[in-house]
């Protein structure tokens, strides 16, 4: 008997699978990337503590007037840029890339590709 199943439900089981090897420390933060239909986020998490270190949206105030008029990898590129200079803020060099049962493709490499280009390891 086939079991139904939708998009989601096979994301999260891909994200739990993932979150059993990833973890975040002070030191070296998570990286998590949430991408919607129209927007795209990431946050530096401090799994050790429970806390988010630094967050990134391509909806807030700030951002939504410069990149209305930007496709959404180019959205994607500059909140990558953004995460990486806030972490730089931070003192934060290195992190573990948590993809969050996304496919490592489009926006998601986009927002990874750019952090790595403004300075974050991974």
């Amino acid at each position: 008997m086939k079991k139904n199943t939708n998009k989601n439900d096979i994301r999260y089981r891909k994200k739990a699978r993932i979150r059993k090897k990833v973890f975040g420390t002070p030191e070296r933060p998570r990286l998590v990337v949430f991408r919607s239909n129209k927007h795209i986020s990431a946050q530096l998490i401090d799994d050790v503590n429970n806390r988010v270190l630094a967050h990134a949206i391509s909806c807030s105030k700030e951002n939504k007037e410069k990149l209305i008029s930007k496709s959404k990898a180019e959205m994607s590129e500059e909140i990558g840029k953004q995460i990486a200079n806030l972490a730089k803020q931070q003192k934060i060099e290195t992190v573990v890339f948590d993809r969050n049962g996304y496919i490592y493709h489009g926006r998601v490499k986009a927002l990874a590709e750019a952090s790595r280009k403004a300075g974050l390891k991974f």
